[in-house]
This record gives structure tokens, sequence and C-alpha cells, in this order.
């Protein structure tokens, strides 16, 4: 198919596993595409899988060999979309494109992982040059492909421009059941439901979102594996049983894109032996930041998130291999009682239970260190929207989303999830199939990190009082950091002499 000069809708830099996909679902929505890459073979790829899906005689991207033939090609102003790796990648593209002649009117879109910060320093820097427009994209490769879940951020004018062409290609929600609206092949249009689009806010807003959105996505994966991880280790269950133990949570409250990938990857087998994949995949969990990123805001923010930390800290421990091999063998575990059928009906109840109060535990860490990281960066954020656009086309896309939006929807001002009477009653009633759980799980020296973090995250934010106290006076004790009192104003600050060689040490000192 030969390809005449004509003036494209859009310009696509980086044609890698989610810039590609991006690409055709831009073209599936009408858009024409001015795509690039320094790989001339990515950008023949595109072309030839467009030319292979176009149901119409005319094609639908165009390639491009240098940035200027990329500017050359587009309709003024320029919009053009970067999926480039985070980091110096992003300003190295930038930079080549003011070389080829970007104007101050044109509009660039990083769609990667950036850091949020750097989004923010990148707008100031370029300000003069181009509008900077960040949209973070979840929903992997199907997703990028078929309707992924976008959260824009940067200039109110620049999304002007962009919102029709990211509700045109983002996942779909119907409006009445708040369920996805399948999309699943090329040419596919859904003209209805509700886009998973929304304007998050200022420049750095959305890849902070994104962010916290990875960091539970952290959370929820290590929930499920730990729950595999007590039935497969705890009851000695097969793959195949485990995975219809998840299938049927996965049509209840569980249902989730992650618990329905979780049965697929037990069900796989090897071609050759049978033998399920799972049971051969190195237990070495990589990780590319974000969660890190999470877990450091939330430090940073003052945000207790222990659930979302502890999902970094299984990834760290699990890369430790030969050390655990070793350990192993050194360090000794419970003995292996043996558990009843009746019994092991009992702890999979338990444990469905702990994996929703753990979830929930979870979302609320990453809802609460948004709305602190909005509080202290002046963002504006709709928390109710951010779960809407999270129930279709992410990663953590899940029904329990739908609660979660009822959740803001009541109280816009809800400071924590746990607080909202829907939350706490579901909590109420089940915890203590969660805390039976997690003993059966400890008595077999299983570690449960997640699910232990936010039960006790739980048992945290419902303690009027904690132990900080003592804390305090020891702190006071070692420091002299001082204290406030109970049956005091508060913000008065208190300071006790509180032993002899104290005192001795203050004489000293002064």
């Amino acid at each position: 198919m030969t390809q005449d000069k004509i003036l494209c809708d859009i310009g696509f830099i980086g044609l890698g596993v989610m810039g590609k996909n991006l690409v055709l679902n831009l073209a599936d929505n009408g858009y024409n595409i001015a795509a690039f890459d320094l790989s001339d073979e990515k950008v023949q790829a595109v072309i030839a899988q467009d030319e292979h899906e176009n149901t119409t005689s005319t094609p639908r991207v165009y390639g491009c060999s240098s940035y200027t033939e990329l500017l050359s090609q587009l309709k003024a102003p320029h919009l053009i979309v970067l999926s480039v790796p985070a980091g110096a990648p992003v300003d190295q593209v930038c930079e080549n494109l003011i070389g080829a002649g970007i104007q101050p009117d044109d509009i660039i879109i990083d769609t990667g992982n950036s850091l949020w910060v750097d989004t923010v320093a990148r707008e100031e820097k370029y300000k003069s040059n181009f509008l900077l427009f960040s949209s973070a994209v979840s929903g992997g490769e199907v997703g990028a492909r078929f309707g992924p879940s976008l959260m824009p951020s940067g200039s109110p004018y620049a999304w002007a421009r962009v919102k029709p062409i990211w509700e045109a290609i983002s996942a779909k929600v119907d409006v009445v059941t708040g369920k996805p609206i399948e999309r699943n092949k090329p040419g596919q249009i859904i003209e209805d439901g509700e886009p998973c689009a929304a304007y998050i806010g200022p420049a750095g807003a959305g890849h902070y979102v994104k962010m916290v959105h990875n960091g539970i996505e952290y959370a929820d994966m290590q929930i499920i594996c730990e729950a595999y991880h007590v039935l497969r280790s705890g009851l000695g269950l097969s793959c195949d049983e485990i995975a219809d133990i998840f299938e049927t949570w996965n049509n209840g409250l569980l249902d989730s894109y992650l618990m329905e990938i979780s049965v697929e990857v037990l069900r796989h087998k090897t071609s050759d032996t049978e033998t399920p994949l799972v049971d051969l995949i190195l237990d070495k969990a990589g990780q590319k930041g974000t969660g890190l990123w999470t877990a450091m805001s939330s430090l940073e923010v003052g945000c207790p998130a222990p659930t979302i930390a502890q999902a970094v800290y299984a990834r760290s421990i699990s890369s430790f291999k030969e050390l655990r091999k070793q350990a192993s063998v050194d360090l000794s575990g419970p003995s292996n009682v043996p558990v009843s059928e009746s019994e092991s009906l009992a702890i999979i109840e338990q444990l469905h239970d702990a994996i929703y109060c753990a979830k929930i535990c979870a979302y609320a860490q990453g809802f609460q260190l948004m709305k602190l990281a909005a509080k202290e960066h002046g963002w504006a954020l709709d928390f109710a929207s951010i779960a809407k656009i999270w129930r279709a086309g992410c990663i953590i896309r899940a029904i329990f989303l739908q609660s979660i939006t009822d959740a803001f929807e009541r109280n816009e001002k809800l400071d924590n999830l746990l607080l909202d009477k829907f939350f706490a009653k579901q909590l109420s009633e089940r915890q203590d199939n969660w805390r039976k759980s997690i003993c059966f799980a400890t008595m077999k020296g299983i570690p449960t990190g997640a699910l232990s973090s936010a039960l006790a995250y739980y048992d945290s934010m419902r303690s009027a009082v904690l132990p900080a106290n003592l804390l305090q006076g020891q702190r006071d004790f070692f420091g002299a950091h001082t204290f406030e009192r109970v049956d005091k104003p508060a913000g008065k600050k208190f300071h006790v002499e509180w032993s002899t060689l104290d005192r001795e040490m203050k004489l000293i000192d002064d």
C-alpha cells in the first residue's frame, strides 16, 4: 500500500509494545497517525499491522524517518504523543523536536511512567518551546490496543484539545452497571458508555495518581500471591484446584482483572510435560520503580501505607533467592500439622474475606496518600472521578471500584475509606475470618506480609490510643524531644529530667 502525502492528525514517537498499540487504537477511532521510532523496523511493523487490520483502502498510519519529517506531516498546531521510557529519553526527544522546529502552541503528550516531579520540572523547562502535557496510561498492551485508563494532567487548554481523542480511545464503562464494556477486536468502536479518561489536575498530578495506582497494584498482586501461597503450601492444593477457587471468587466481591489473570496463569501448562508453568517460573519478582516511588512518597508525606510498602519489600526479599535457599536449610519452622477437609473448607472461606479486607485497606492507604499529597501540592483531586476511571482499562480494574466511587460521591471530603459506612461494615463483618486466616498462615510458617500489615493498619486506625505515648517518653528521655499531654492545652510542650544521669548530663552540657 503506497503512502500518499497527507497531513496527519497526530504524531506518535515510540513504537514499542505500548506505543504500537496506542497508534492502532487511535487509528481505529478515525485518526491518521504520523509514526516515528529510532528503529525503522518498528515503524514498518506498525504500518504492516495497520494494513492487515485496516478495512478501508486508505492508510491510517504513515511512517516517518526523522523528527523533521514527522512535523512536516502534521496538521498545525501539532499534536505529538510520546511513548518512550521515563527519564532521559523523554528529554532527548523533546530536545530533538525543538531542533526540528516545534512551535510554542504545539502540544507534546508524555504517556510514559515518568516520575511526577520530573513532569513538573519539564513543563517549566519547556514552557517557551511547546506545551508539555502528560497522560499516564494503564492497562498494559491489551488496554493500550482496545481501551486503556487514562490519567491526563497539565495545561487545561491542552486538555480541551486532547479530551475528545482521549475519551474516544479510552476504556468504557456501562453507565448503569458500572461494569467494563468489552472491546477486543481491531476496528471495534464503542460509542456508548462512560470513558475511563478524566482530567486529573496541574502538571505532575496525573503521573502522581498513576504512581499510586501502581502502588495499589503492587499490594493487590501481593495479596493474591499470599493467598495462593496459603492454599498451595498450607492446604497442599494443586494449581488447578486453586484456579477453581480463584475463578469462583472472581464471580463475586473479588471480581477483578488481577484475579482473572491469576486463574489463567495457574491453569497454564507446559506443552511438553503438562506441568503447571507457574511451578517452573523462578520466584524472583522484578519491579520498575513505581511501587517504590509510592512507598517513598508515603514516607515523605507522612501517610501510612504499610501494605503497599510491604508489597515492595516482598519483591525485594524474593530477589535473594540463594540466601533464602540457604536459610531454608539453616532456619527451622513450625511442625506440619495435617488439615482435615472440613478445616480446609473453612480456611478457604476465611482467606476469601482476608483478601477482601486487605484489599480495602490497600486502597484506603492509596487514596489517603493521594489526598494528603493533593493538599501538600495544591491539587484539587476528584477521588470519585479517579475511582471511576480505574473501573475499566487499567490493571487494578475491579467491581470493587464502584463501591469506592460511591463512597466518595456520598462524601467528597472523606478522609479515609475505612470511615465510609459501607466499608466499615464490610470490615467489621469479615474481620474474624481475616484474623483466623492470618493465624493459620502464621502457625504454618507461611509469610503473609501484605495480609498481616493490612490487618495491623486496620487495628491501628481503629485504636483511639496507641503506644506512641511511651515512644514520646523514650524520645524525650534520650533526646529531650519534648511531648504534649492529654490533660493540657494542645500544642504545649513538656520535658522531664528523667533520671539522675540525665540531670548530670544536662549540667555537663550547660
